[in-house]
């Protein structure tokens, strides 16, 4: 496997992604990390090596609004490419838990049973 193979079931959609973000993570910090060194977006590249010691970076077609994160999959497969960013795997994870957690941060609290 080299570092253009796309997923299977690839319609085309993950290569356009892939291509309009120069086969780099488009991530600019939903993830926590400031990317302050490669110009304030991530540096992980498609098919590179991202640490010593790890496996080949494999970015990841996914809604660019950190909230279309926590859409269900046949939602988020629907969308078009200029609702799409590409993420590697350590910034899509990192940036759906932080939407997660703002979303349950933000939800209203239960108020007491109305049947008691």
């Amino acid at each position: 496997m080299n570092g253009r193979t796309p997923p299977l079931g690839d319609n085309g959609l993950w290569a356009a992604v892939l291509a309009g973000a120069a086969g780099r993570c488009q991530c600019r910090g939903t993830c926590g990390k400031t990317h302050d060194k490669n110009g304030g977006r991530c540096p992980a590249t498609h098919g590179a090596y991202a640490r010593h010691g790890t496996g080949p970076v494999h970015l990841l077609a996914a809604p660019a609004n950190p909230d279309g994160l926590l859409m269900p999959a046949h939602r988020a497969a629907a969308l078009p490419k200029r609702e799409l960013a590409a993420w590697c795997p350590a910034c899509h994870d990192a940036t759906r838990h932080r939407a997660r957690a703002a979303r349950q941060s933000s939800a209203p609290a239960a108020g007491p049973d109305a049947l008691f």
